[in-house]
């Protein structure tokens, strides 16, 4: 049972959607939902899910690549928060994604004797503690009190006048991207019609009543309608669009703030823990990731185009200037191998209450057959998913089972462990590199064997993808036959990070990329070319906005480069 979203499967979707009534239809593809998907569909609802672009296009493929329960919300009191996140971290690294969900640890530096290290290390212990109670702590150490000189052998790059000592704790990381797809993709096990490249052009009514959709299918330009007894709105950052769609007013609004993010090589900083530093606005996360570094977050208000933010140089700028503070070699523009920009939907409404959710979510009923889900963060979507589908089991007329996703395995999950303590012998039987095995099992658990099945029938798949020697040329098969991509686009920045990982953005990878794809997705030459011709004018202008002094003029530049299908 492993959920493919290969191309026939979408098709069959789209068939299938227009020839029947579902329990549910959810409205958007990113994290959370695509688990408001797998929620109902593991209630024995039936469910269509659609996505406008990609799967995990927009939040849900540029946060910080953490799985946290929010070290810094237990200064804000805000302990509810904090004990839901340190629950879905436990959940997520032991059961239902320990492929994708790994332990990271993270050095809080000291500024300051004496009473630093009491306040600090007293909220430290009570996040250790608060993720013991939740069963959340299995599998990641408990955190500890380092001297200056033992936080300096861990992070050698630090500056020593720049702590007097250190705290070290642990939290988790994931790919953020590739998660969202595996959760899609066990929707689709368990029997959701899933499609990306649909995009929901408005909403069906009998009265006030709200009874489906119409959705234009992107690919081929044809319009269907989808009934449905409810409708659940998860579109993020464009949830107040969505709304104006229905023609109501929400109950609240949703707010979009950017982050952006750099990534820089593992070289340029010596360290063997991640950083996590305060600033004058926030705090700054220095983040492993594979052979590289993840830098960031900014934390700035976004009223431009929601599709494809930007990152200025005003904004790369600050984070080098504050990542240097503390480094003992200084980072330069000439280190950053890639940029990405994202929107947190934060809550904003009419009245203070409303205002101060933040980083909560929130779910409403603004007229009979729709439920609205938004805010919260990445970490807790399991959680939005469900309080979205219990909404929803108040609509219908039969009884609905309680939610059940927190013992669903997402897929890849199961045989995870056995198979990793089978590496070296996976190995051997395919004549590949152990460590080419561990960054398998690392992206895809125990669907490695059909990655490795298409290696197995094409040997030549097993070369790495030329200019990104990260990843095997099978992975860009994979990606488009199983993952649901549809684009080049998807695949070298989704479905991979090429996009981010390599210094030419994925240049030199392209056009063999594109070539290998063309064959699951049935492309002509003509087709290949625009595919190549397209990502190459969205590398150069995401260069060139990020060269831009703000978000007006690097806004400007990015919309130089318009998605290769067109969505509004």
């Amino acid at each position: 049972m492993t959920g493919s979203l290969g191309p026939q499967h979408r098709e069959a979707a789209l068939t299938a959607a227009s020839a029947e009534e579902f329990d549910v239809v959810v409205v958007g593809g990113g994290v959370v939902g695509a688990g408001a998907a797998l929620d109902a569909a593991t209630r024995g609802l039936s469910v269509a899910l659609f996505e406008a672009r990609d799967w995990a296009s927009g939040t849900s493929s540029r946060s910080s690549k953490l799985i946290h329960g929010g070290l810094r919300y237990l200064e804000m009191l805000d302990f509810g928060l904090v004990r839901e996140a340190l629950r879905e971290r436990g959940l997520l690294t032991t059961r239902l994604a320990p492929h994708l969900v790994r332990p990271v640890p993270f050095l809080y530096p000291l500024k300051h004797r004496g009473w630093e290290r009491l306040y600090a290390g007293a909220g430290v212990a009570l996040y250790d503690a608060m993720g013991g109670l939740q069963g959340a702590q299995r599998g990641l150490p408990r955190s500890r009190h380092l001297t200056r000189r033992a936080a300096l052998r861990e992070c050698p790059s630090l500056r020593r006048d720049s702590l007097v000592g250190a705290l070290q704790y642990f939290d988790a990381q994931v790919d953020d991207a590739r998660h969202t797809v595996s959760v899609v993709r066990t929707a689709a096990a368990y029997g959701a019609l899933c499609a990306n490249r649909a995009r929901v052009v408005g909403f069906l009514r009998e009265g006030e009543r709200v009874t489906g959709v119409t959705v234009n299918d992107l690919e081929s330009d044809r319009t269907i309608t989808v009934r449905a007894k409810q409708v659940v709105n998860a579109t993020g950052v464009w949830t107040d669009d969505t709304q104006a769609m229905i023609g109501e007013r929400g109950q609240f609004h949703v707010r979009a703030s950017k982050g952006i993010h750099l990534v820089v090589p593992r070289d340029r900083i010596q360290s063997s823990t991640g950083l996590i530093l305060r600033t004058e606005k926030s705090v700054l996360f220095v983040i492993p990731w594979g052979r590289h570094w993840i830098i960031g977050t900014t934390d700035t208000d976004w009223n431009l185009d929601k599709a494809h933010p930007a990152a200025s140089r005003s904004d790369i700028d600050y984070l080098l200037e504050r990542v240097n503070e503390v480094l003992v070699t200084p980072l330069s523009h000439e280190d950053v191998e890639g940029v990405y920009a994202g929107l947190r939907p934060l809550l904003s409404g009419e009245s203070e209450s409303t205002s101060q959710l933040s980083r909560e979510h929130t779910v409403a009923h603004p007229v009979p057959g729709v439920v609205v889900v938004a805010g919260g963060k990445y970490t807790t979507y399991r959680v939005m998913a469900k309080d979205a589908i219990d909404a929803v089991s108040h609509g219908l007329d039969e009884k609905v089972p309680p939610c059940c996703t927190d013992r669903v395995p997402l897929v890849g999950a199961e045989g995870y462990a056995a198979l990793w303590n089978a590496r070296h012998r996976i190995a051997d039987q395919h004549g590949i590199h152990v460590a080419r095995v561990e960054h398998l099992l690392h992206r895809y658990g125990s669907l490695i064997d059909e990655v490795l099945a298409l290696v197995d029938r094409d040997p030549s798949l097993g070369h790495p993808v030329p200019g990104a020697e990260d990843y095997l040329l099978a992975e860009l098969v994979y990606a488009a036959s199983h993952e649901g991509a549809r684009h080049l686009d998807d695949v070298l920045t989704r479905r991979t990070r090429i996009s981010i990982e390599t210094f030419d953005r994925g240049v030199s990878a392209a056009p063999v990329a594109a070539e290998v794809i063309a064959a699951v997705l049935g492309w002509s030459e003509a087709q290949v070319a625009r595919e190549v011709e397209h990502y190459l004018a969205r590398v150069a202008a995401e260069r060139l906005s990020q060269e831009q002094p703000d978000d007006d003029t690097a806004d400007s530049a990015r919309l130089g480069a318009p998605d290769i299908v067109p969505v509004d």
